[in-house]
């Protein structure tokens, strides 16, 4: 029986471990606890990324390969190769600051605050996009669901998906990962 205990507690030790990584990348532990960056900080850490635009609207055609060269590891691993950050642990969940969301990895304005409401699914979630081009959709059928994927209008990336059971007026949950968002306080 004893045996039996250790085998099921390794097991269980092993798909979290499993689990908790990205494509080889590490956990995304280390979002939890980061609050959102000053704009000092952003142009700091934009700076290496010519494609980062909060004014710029034109679609952009930026190879995967050249993403990877601009984006941080983790970012890369949602944005461009559709991984998910664990619930509960996203640096925006349960983030009610107001302001405005935007791609992290081109800038692109994608929530406003006032669209965001706690919901228990452990992902920072909207009920309305900023404009009608600014997140787009894709069929997902990924590990036998039925999904529909939210890109980012401006640069296609991963950002989440979208449900049909969130609150009124829209009845939208836009089910986003941190990782992919930026956040500007409102003045």
């Amino acid at each position: 029986m004893r045996t039996y205990f250790s085998l099921l507690n390794l097991a269980v030790i092993m798909i979290f471990v499993i689990g908790c990584q990205s494509k080889g990348s590490a956990p995304f532990q280390s979002e939890k606890n980061i609050m959102p960056m000053s704009n000092h900080e952003k142009n700091i850490v934009k700076s290496e990324n010519p494609y980062y635009s909060r004014t710029d609207t034109t679609r952009l055609h930026v190879s995967d390969v050249e993403w990877k060269k601009v984006l941080s590891p983790d970012l890369y691993a949602v944005s461009r190769e559709k991984d998910t950050e664990r619930p509960f642990t996203g640096k925006y969940w349960e983030f009610s600051a107001k302001g405005t969301y935007y791609c992290a990895a081109c800038g692109n304005k994608l929530f406003r605050s006032d669209s965001k409401f706690a919901s228990a699914c452990g992902w920072p979630s909207f009920f309305e996009q900023e404009n009608l081009s600014s997140v787009v959709y894709q069929s997902d059928n990924a590990y036998g669901m039925n999904r529909t994927e939210a890109l980012c209008g401006r640069c296609g990336g991963h950002l989440g998906h979208l449900f049909d059971d969130g609150p009124p007026p829209t009845g939208k949950r836009y089910c986003m990962n941190s990782i992919c968002l930026d956040f500007e306080a409102a003045n």
